[in-house]
């Protein structure tokens, strides 16, 4: 809606402040939207900048042993290394990878209950573009990896 500057000027004072008014409640929630958040705590970025060098040097077995529970109580170690295997396979090496956003929640749900982050990166592999996502938990005060997804090319 567009109104015409002179018309405007006409109008009187309560009507020109109501418009104001309404105006600013249209906009004022939009600015304070902002961007989602992206700052992830120290010891998290940590975990998680262990676990993004290990999956990208092919470190399967490092990452199994210092998953979180939660990783470990869903698939053996072999399990897990093949499926890591594939998914490298699939993807090829990553060429570039920039975070998107991160999330921390406190929950009793999916996709690990209790303090967990995660965070979402635009990742450029080999063979071709993807998203990948990395769910983090809080055990006792220290950060584990315990989920690892990622979308390429339709697989997952």
């Amino acid at each position: 809606m567009i109104l015409n500057l002179s018309r405007l000027l006409h109008l009187r004072p309560h009507v020109c402040a109501v418009i104001f008014f309404l105006g600013l409640a249209v906009l004022l929630p939009a600015c304070n939207r902002g961007p989602q958040r992206t700052s992830i705590p120290p010891a998290a970025q940590t975990v998680l900048d262990t676990a993004i060098q290990d999956i990208d040097f092919g470190n399967y077995d490092k990452i199994y042993r210092e998953a979180a529970d939660e990783w470990r109580n869903q698939v053996s170690l072999e399990d897990s290394r093949v499926k890591m295997q594939q998914l490298r396979d699939t993807t090829g090496r990553v060429h570039t990878r920039t975070l998107q956003t991160a999330r921390e929640e406190q929950t009793s749900t999916a996709p690990v209950a209790g303090h967990s982050l995660t965070a979402f990166y635009q990742t450029n592999f080999e063979h071709g573009p993807g998203m990948e996502a990395f769910v983090l938990i809080e055990h006792g005060g220290r950060w584990y990896l315990a989920k690892y997804y990622v979308t390429a090319g339709g697989q997952k």
